[in-house]
């Protein structure tokens, strides 16, 4: 069982960067008919999204986000042991965004850095992965950093997902604490049969010379192989059953129950599944905020963004949060932490990339 309890790691902060462009979900009705939009609207409650512009990367976000939240805590560079990028969106094939990262932020050659290839779920996983890290080493900080720009795999005539695909890149910073703490504690979950359910078919290794003209797929969407896929069915079953059986399973081994908890930080997957949701396992609406609905669906980024969204203009108290991830793999998961709301800090939003890295030319080289 993936079952992980860590008592002397604590979340120390949190910062969310947003693009700067704004797509309101009404601007799509030219594309796809005012019905459809509608629709769409009154199900998942998404009225905008945020998009990143042509070059700019989750790594351009996610380093924003890292030195926004180095400086506000105080936190020199070098202090840095570890840091991890939960990503499906890198800036290269290889290297790993990870190591972009490093470089911008000026980190020692001591710290270890590595890319984790996973997207909605990449929150709870990489806390995991840090705190295992920190657990069993000498690392004291660690920078957990999500992001992805799932809109750039999207084809533009994929109403299925153009419409709910946000982009965005947070920061995370993890903490060894001296004192006794409550720490973090995680359940884990996979199944390796469900691959085909969020994919992008060709580019990569397995079908690196896929056939880039369009097709019709089975749900009547055109598409090419070199964009995403969701098989809405299967994913919409998968959500509303496992993600509700992990949190139950959760209460059960932590001996905890809804009470216990201030906050139920959720992926943003789109509204109908956060309703199926919420209403299976009864959480109280103000327990359960929504971003959704305004940055649509951030991927890794979407639980952190959230808690950044209702917590980011507090500055006292402390909230026992839940914290859930689902989707590509597949793959879920669930953790519990208390958090300082004065280290959860507000949106910001940014377009900086990183124009050493547009590389055109092998003369660049």
């Amino acid at each position: 069982m993936a079952k992980f309890s860590f008592p002397n790691i604590k979340i120390a902060g949190i910062q969310t960067v947003v693009p700067k462009n704004i797509i309101p979900t009404s601007s799509y009705k030219e594309l796809f008919g005012h019905e459809e939009v509608e629709k769409f609207m009154q199900m998942t409650g998404i009225t905008q999204t945020r998009r990143t512009t042509h070059y700019q990367t989750a790594s351009d976000m996610g380093t924003t986000a890292a030195k926004l939240l180095l400086e506000k805590l105080s936190i020199e560079s070098n202090q840095i042991g570890a840091l991890i990028m939960g990503t499906t969106s890198p800036d290269y094939r290889r290297p790993g965004s990870s190591s972009i990262i490093h470089k911008r932020l000026g980190l020692s050659i001591e710290c270890a850095t590595f890319d984790i290839s996973l997207g909605c779920s990449s929150f709870v996983y990489g806390i995991q992965v840090a705190a295992s890290m920190m657990q069993n080493s000498d690392i004291d900080r660690a920078l957990l950093i999500l992001g992805d720009t799932a809109g750039k795999t999207t084809y533009p005539k994929d109403k299925a997902s153009l419409m709910l695909i946000g982009e965005c890149s947070v920061a995370i910073l993890l903490e060894r604490t001296a004192e006794p703490h409550e720490g973090v504690k995680s359940l884990l979950r996979s199944d390796g049969t469900g691959y085909r359910y969020l994919i992008v078919p060709g580019g990569g290794y397995r079908n690196i010379d896929a056939n880039p003209e369009p097709e019709i797929y089975s749900d009547g969407v055109e598409r090419t192989l070199l964009h995403s896929v969701m098989q809405g069915t299967s994913v919409f079953t998968f959500t509303i059953t496992d993600v509700p059986r992990v949190v139950k399973d959760f209460f059960a081994q932590t001996k905890t129950s809804i009470e216990d908890y201030d906050c139920f930080a959720f992926h943003q997957a789109n509204g109908l599944i956060l309703q199926q949701i919420a209403k299976k396992l009864k959480f109280p609406t103000e327990k359960f905020p929504i971003s959704l609905d305004r940055y649509g669906n951030t991927s890794g980024a979407s639980a952190a963004l959230t808690l950044c969204d209702k917590y980011g203009n507090q500055v006292n108290g402390q909230i026992k949060t839940l914290v859930c991830g689902f989707g590509v793999g597949l793959s879920w998961g669930i953790f519990s932490a208390t958090l300082d709301v004065a280290t959860i800090f507000p949106i910001v939003e940014d377009d900086t990339l990183f124009e050493e890295g547009i590389i055109q030319s092998a003369k660049e080289l």
